[in-house]
């Protein structure tokens, strides 16, 4: 957790400790960077707001070479706020003040989902979609045999369309499935994430030849499939 309000993680140090999480602390970006180097980390819980190294900052350099999980955390309320944090790579975000109880239930989420997406046999089958390989086994995407940064929930977007490869589906139903919870009445979430997932494997992001969008409906890959796609099992 980094955050320079010493209040808010000896707070949160006490919750997470009787879930039976390790927390790791830090009050910049900086310090997160050097513990990132040294030691293994599962989920960063990221302040905004901070000396020497804020948040914005922090999350732009671990994306260049983390896909870690990181839930973006700020007294910044405005939906401008939230598109700042997502479209650089955040997974999450949650306002201050905030119930601690709802950071952990969104913590337990994001591991739950990035557990998810490392636990397949070695040989599980991939997606091949073009030049985009899917790996579901090692959590690994490549464009063109090379392999890009996606976070876990581009990943768990990407692999979302890609499984109901030829069908719509609607905003609603992919904020459900990805992020876990009940739909918002904003979109945004959604929308910045499909962007940001077109300039990683688009050739022409601007021209979406992968990903394309069903005005007024939502978003699909189309059906013509090149590879294996495993079925999912579906409750």
């Amino acid at each position: 957790m980094v955050d320079d309000e010493a209040e808010i993680i000896q707070l949160m140090s006490i919750y997470l400790n009787n879930e039976g999480y390790r927390l790791l602390q830090a009050s910049n970006g900086l310090e997160a960077l050097e513990i990132l180097q040294s030691r293994q980390v599962d989920l960063i819980v990221l302040d905004l707001m901070m000396p020497e190294m804020d948040g914005l900052q922090a999350c732009i350099k671990i994306r260049e070479t983390n896909p870690i999980p990181i839930i973006m955390l700020s007294a910044k309320g405005q939906d401008i706020d939230k598109i700042s944090g997502l479209s650089i790579g955040a997974d999450d975000y949650v306002t201050k003040p905030f119930n601690p109880l709802e950071l952990i239930a969104r913590i337990k989420s994001q591991l739950r989902r990035l557990k998810q997406f490392n636990s397949g046999p070695a040989n599980a089958n991939e997606i091949h979609i073009d030049n985009v390989v899917i790996n579901i086994a090692s959590h690994t995407v490549t464009v063109d045999q090379q392999e890009i940064k996606l976070t876990p929930r581009e990943f768990a977007l990407l692999h979302m369309l890609a499984v109901n490869r030829g069908m719509v589906l609607s905003m609603n139903r992919i904020y459900e499935e990805v992020w876990n919870e009940p739909f918002m009445e904003s979109k945004n979430s959604v929308m910045v994430h499909i962007r940001k997932l077109r300039e990683k494997i688009e050739t022409n992001p601007r021209e979406p030849q992968i990903i394309k969008t069903v005005w007024g409906i939502g978003y699909k890959i189309e059906s013509e499939q090149k590879g294996l796609l495993p079925s999912p099992e579906r409750s």
